[in-house]
């Protein structure tokens, strides 16, 4: 053993494949979900005023002006139902950390955000993957679980799919848990409903966001966590000293702040997305509806990632994904009018 050999799990890991980032204006990129539009001006404004200011010194180890903004907007009983963090991963990263031990057990339904499998991997946790039903559904077996199972992930919309699961079953599934349940909410805002009040109504119920995709975000990493006071109380103790850094603490408070912008850019989008559907049916696609930013298809051809190098070829990035035991597709972010009649034109001419 090389004295600098890494703990053996995480030899045998496989890690996270983000999706390809190019430089900005070379493609067309739908492929990693992000918004389409820039954020709201307020944001812009909040980032070129807080430039000028104390840059110098550490920011707020709690992102308190945030948190105070999120609860007013989304109506939670106080701050300290939020737990602020740098991205959406990173509170994935802390719940793994702070719910399921070496050797124990988190649970993640299949196809789903692969992430959850790496977290676990880097815990030194096992995880268990449930796959969907036909029409992706959950089976029974996801609502059961015995000591071993520390954890639950379920991102509701889910990723590939954009499905999402009712909150009744949500609910139901919580009951019957004997562990937390978190609902991965990156997409809710697309969906018209959301799990949040259902926070306050079971203990073992979180619910995580992230200010990357509806509010038009990624390039800050800025997500949260909504979750009873008592657990996110010993969350936070094991989260970085400082892990939200002052100009994104400005820009996420001035983002959520801004609902107005964000329901108008959200209706456009959903618009745009129903428009997309459509006409990938049209072509032939087998199409899931969406309820988030994106959305899945697959091709009787099974041309799947030929689609996807034609497309890259002529500068428009979408994502392939191949699922073992599962199947392989496209998922297609929603962008701009102009940016998906690119892609459908392109699509067009190879079926064509």
């Amino acid at each position: 053993m090389s004295k600098t050999d890494l703990r053996p799990a995480l030899s045998r890991m496989l890690p996270y494949t983000p999706g390809e980032q190019p430089p900005p204006g070379k493609f067309i990129k739908l492929n990693t979900n992000e918004s389409p539009y820039p954020p709201p001006q307020e944001v812009i404004r909040a980032i070129q005023d807080a430039a000028t200011g104390p840059l110098n010194r550490y920011p707020d180890p709690t992102a308190r002006s945030f948190r105070n903004e999120a609860s007013r907007v989304l109506g939670l009983p106080s701050p300290d139902w939020i737990l602020a963090g740098n991205g959406s991963d990173e509170i994935l990263t802390i719940l793994v950390r702070g719910f399921v031990g070496e050797g124990q057990k988190l649970r993640l339904p299949y196809p789903s955000y692969i992430l959850y499998r790496t977290l676990a991997d880097i815990q030194g946790a096992r995880w268990e993957q449930t796959p969907f039903l036909d029409g992706w559904h959950l089976p029974t077996m996801f609502g059961q679980g015995d000591a071993d199972l520390r954890l639950v992930l379920l991102p509701n919309p889910n990723s590939p799919s954009g499905t999402i699961v009712p909150k009744d079953e949500i609910a139901k599934l919580a009951e019957s848990l004997p562990c937390p349940l978190v609902v991965d909410e990156a997409y809710a805002d697309f969906a018209g409903d959301n799990c949040l009040d259902l926070v306050r109504s079971h203990d073992n119920i979180l619910v995580t966001r992230t200010l990357s995709k509806s509010y038009a975000l990624a390039g800050i990493r800025f997500g949260f966590l909504v979750g009873s006071p008592a657990i996110l109380g010993k969350l936070g103790n094991i989260k970085d000293s400082y892990n939200c850094d002052y100009l994104a603490t400005v820009a996420a408070t001035a983002a959520i702040g801004a609902q107005d912008w964000l329901r108008e850019t959200v209706e456009t989008m959903n618009q745009t997305r129903a428009r997309m559907e459509t006409r990938l049916a049209e072509l032939g696609f087998n199409v899931t509806p969406s309820k988030a930013n994106f959305v899945w298809c697959t091709h009787p051809s099974g041309e799947h990632e030929a689609m996807h190098q034609f497309l890259k070829k002529n500068q428009v990035l979408v994502r392939y994904m191949n699922f073992p035991d599962w199947g392989d597709g496209l998922r297609i972010s929603v962008g701009t009018d102009q940016q998906v009649d690119a892609c459908l034109m392109l699509l067009e001419r190879y079926l064509s």
